[in-house]
């Protein structure tokens, strides 16, 4: 029989005072809480631009309210998406090329409200 250093601790489980709902008590479980799901953006402007990108499109999604991490998130989504190579630059994702039709749709059914200039 090997020996195993953590069975004296499955002991002092019961006697650690209850903890934070979201840790999972045996490995493989799902977790007691859900994610919060995060509501999406009431607005997204879209424009396309080309002037001071050496003759290259770009469409730039604009005013999305979102956190860093968010935009990162939504970026990379966005260029699977739509198959297509794009970037955060500062509050705004830039996508290459005029995706603009395209991109409504899209940002339509992940729920954004108002898309203007799409």
């Amino acid at each position: 029989m090997k020996n195993n250093p953590f069975a004296s601790l499955a002991a002092l489980r019961d006697a650690l005072p209850p903890g934070d709902a979201k840790v999972a008590t045996e490995p493989g479980q799902p977790t007691a809480t859900k994610p919060t799901e995060k509501k999406p953006p009431p607005r997204a402007v879209l424009r396309y631009e080309r002037k001071g990108r050496g003759g290259k499109e770009v469409t730039l999604i604009e005013q999305l309210a979102l956190s860093e991490a968010e935009l990162e998130a939504w970026c990379r989504d966005a260029r699977k998406a739509l198959g297509c190579g794009g970037s955060v630059e500062g509050d705004a994702i830039a996508l290459a090329g005029d995706q603009r039709k395209r991109l409504g749709e899209w940002l339509t059914s992940r729920g954004v409200k108002k898309v203007v200039g799409g």
